[in-house]
C-alpha cells in the first residue's frame, strides 16, 4: 500500500511540476537524472541555504533562470565545498559549481568562470573583549601577526590567509591557520579559545555577528603607503563551469548579464535577491 501511494504521489508531482515549468531539481544524494548537475555547498546564506528542507538562495535563483533559458533540467547537489572545483573540472559528476565561488588564478586553471556577479570583502570575526589592533574601521594583515586564525576549509578566506602565511606579510610571524568545516564553527572556535580570530566573507561574517552579541567583525585590508591608502581584501563571485560545457557557460553569462543591469534606483536584480534572501525586504 505504501509503495503504491508513493508511486502515485511521484506521478502527480511530476505532472504538476512539468505543468508549472519547474526545471531545477534538488538532491543531496544525486540519484536523479538531469541534463546538467550543479554542485553547491550549504549553508552559505544568502547564496545557498535550507528553507523548508529545500536548497534556496541567490545562486539557486540564478540556476533556475538558466534552466528556464535552456529549457533543460538542472540538478542541484549539496557537497563539501573543497571538492566542487575538482568535480567540475573532471566533468563526470558535476557540470558546474554555484557556491559563492571566488575567482582565483588556481581555480581558473581548472574551470571556466562566468562573468563576476557579486563582490565581497573578507572580514575578521573577533570577540568584542579581545579585539585585534584596529586601524580606524578596518583591520590590516599585519595586525594578525602571531595569531591563531581559523576559516572554512577551502574557502577563499582560508586561501587568502594561507597565501599570506606562505608568501606574504605573515611569513615567519608565527601566524597559523586552522581549517574548520564551516564559518559558523570557526566563529564558535573563537569563544572556545581554540583560535583567536576567524576569517569569512562579509555577508557570512555579518550574519554570524548579528546572532552572537559576543562577537564583532571588521573588514580586512592590505596596508597602503599611508593609512588612507589601505585597500580591502576583495573577491568576486562567479559560477564555475566545466570547460567543455560551452552552451552552459554562455547561458549563465547571458542570464547574469541581464540580472546585473541596474534599474532606475541603481540596483541590480542580484542586489535585490541578496536583500530578499537576507530577509531585508518584504518580498
Amino acid at each position: 500500500m505504501h509503495k503504491v501511494k508513493s508511486i502515485l504521489w511521484l506521478v502527480v508531482f511530476l505532472l504538476v511540476t512539468v505543468g508549472m515549468g519547474v526545471s531545477v531539481w534538488f538532491s543531496i544524494q544525486g540519484d536523479a537524472e538531469a541534463d546538467y548537475v550543479v554542485e553547491t555547498n550549504v549553508p552559505f546564506a544568502p547564496f545557498e541555504y535550507y528553507k523548508d528542507r529545500q536548497i534556496v538562495g541567490v545562486d539557486v535563483d540564478i540556476v533556475d533562470r538558466v534552466a528556464e533559458k535552456l529549457n533543460k533540467t538542472i540538478q542541484i547537489k549539496n557537497v563539501e565545498f573543497d571538492v566542487i572545483i575538482d568535480n567540475v573540472e573532471a566533468g563526470k559528476i558535476a557540470d558546474a559549481g554555484a557556491a559563492g565561488l571566488t575567482i582565483t588564478p588556481a581555480r581558473a586553471e581548472k574551470v571556466n568562470f562566468t562573468i563576476p556577479y557579486y563582490t565581497s570583502v573578507q572580514y575578521v570575526i573577533y570577540n568584542r573583549e579581545m579585539p585585534p589592533p584596529l586601524r580606524d574601521d578596518h583591520i590590516v594583515w599585519e595586525a594578525l601577526d602571531g595569531a591563531k586564525l581559523g576559516s572554512q576549509i577551502g574557502s577563499t578566506g582560508y586561501l587568502f590567509v594561507e597565501d599570506e602565511i606562505e608568501n606574504g606579510v605573515l611569513v615567519d610571524t608565527g601566524t597559523t591557520i586552522k581549517g574548520i568545516d564551516s564559518h559558523q564553527l570557526a566563529a564558535d572556535a573563537i569563544n572556545a579559545h581554540i583560535i583567536d580570530y576567524a576569517i569569512a566573507d562579509e555577508l557570512v561574517a555579518k550574519f554570524i555577528v548579528e546572532k552572537n552579541p559576543d562577537l564583532n567583525a571588521l573588514p580586512l585590508y592590505y596596508s597602503g603607503p599611508t593609512r588612507e591608502e589601505d585597500y580591502p581584501v576583495e573577491e568576486s563571485y562567479a559560477i564555475a563551469v566545466n570547460r567543455e560545457k560551452t552552451e552552459l557557460l554562455e547561458a549563465f553569462n547571458e542570464v547574469l548579464a541581464g540580472m546585473m543591469t541596474p534599474d532606475a534606483d541603481g540596483k541590480t536584480e542580484i542586489d535585490k535577491l541578496v536583500l530578499k534572501h537576507m530577509g531585508l525586504t518584504d518580498e
